[in-house]
């Protein structure tokens, strides 16, 4: 009797043990979520602070949070610094170069010589890439900082692909390429506006970089979750290796140098698709040219 009343204790002690970890256990992962739940919310603070490995655990997530939070802080006051150290060139470039504008048009005007014509189609051209770059760093910065921010919405895509290559047939005509714009009906959401933007870079590229006598083609393919405007050229097409560069600021392949550009086109490009919950991506080789899709998704 005495011996199964000893079993019994024991049993039931270890019942008691295994009921008190279980509980201990619960209770540590419940403080634990609290402590990550405060710190998604950003009202995280330590509450207590005794040896036990809880509290040394949560001493040392107050610490990352408290650094990852002045780490972003200061990103953030970077990022604000620059963008208005960007507006500011911006507002104080406008006039001088919109005055390069004007007195190289004007010295063009003038009887030169042939050198002294070539010297002032050079300064023009330069004063309008110029423009162009700081465009181009507004936009970008804008969009970054979230000063600008797009706003999609159904609609359908063809108005926004016909304008996009209206925009560049005088230039694809100039350069003896052929402009087409294939099938473009198709309904997404989007904002019409930086979509057009986006769809011109793309454009800019394929016509600065396909040869003469080449062609460029536009056109919208509708899949189940987005519809992807399509750009394709037969220029010389891009190696693997570059194209998972091409989309980062500034990069310039080290075969376009000589092309006009500064390499920020298909950088803004990614930002106003991810902005619209969208995605680019190019497909290429050498020798064979490239498509570059855009997709923007179908339903919000």
């Amino acid at each position: 009797m005495i011996k199964y009343l000893v079993i019994g204790a024991m049993v039931l002690l270890a019942l008691a043990v295994v009921g008190y970890d279980r509980w201990r256990t619960a209770r540590t992962m419940k403080r634990l979520d609290d402590m990550l739940t405060a710190a998604i919310n950003g009202s995280f603070s330590e509450t207590a602070f005794d040896e036990s490995r809880l509290s040394a655990l949560e001493s040392r997530l107050w610490r990352y949070l408290t650094a990852s939070a002045l780490s972003e802080g200061n990103v953030r006051e970077q990022k604000d610094q620059i963008s208005a150290l960007i507006s500011d060139i911006s507002h104080q470039t406008k006039t001088p170069v919109a005055n390069l504008q004007l007195y190289a048009q004007l010295l063009a005007e003038q009887p030169l010589t042939p050198q002294g014509k070539d010297c002032a189609a050079a300064i023009s051209a330069q004063a309008e890439k110029l423009q162009t770059l700081i465009e181009a760093l507004v936009k970008t910065s804008r969009l970054e900082t979230g000063i600008l921010a797009l706003h999609p919405q159904p609609g359908e895509i063809s108005p926004v692909v016909e304008r996009a290559a209206a925009q560049y047939a005088a230039r694809a005509a100039e350069k003896g390429i052929a402009l087409t714009v294939g099938q473009a009906e198709g309904s997404a959401v989007f904002d019409p506006k930086w979509t057009e933007e986006a769809v011109c870079n793309l454009l800019d590229n394929a016509v600065k970089y396909t040869p003469s006598g080449g062609a460029v083609t536009v056109k919208v393919k509708n899949y189940e979750l987005f519809s992807a405007i399509q750009v394709t050229d037969t220029g010389p097409g891009i190696s693997e290796e570059e194209q998972a560069k091409i989309f980062g600021r500034f990069y310039r392949a080290p075969d376009a140098w000589q092309a006009e550009g500064v390499g920020i086109g298909l950088y803004l490009t990614r930002q106003i698709a991810e902005k619209q919950g969208g995605y680019v991506k190019v497909e290429s080789m050498p020798e064979r040219g490239s498509t570059f899709s855009l997709y923007i998704p179908r339903e919000s």
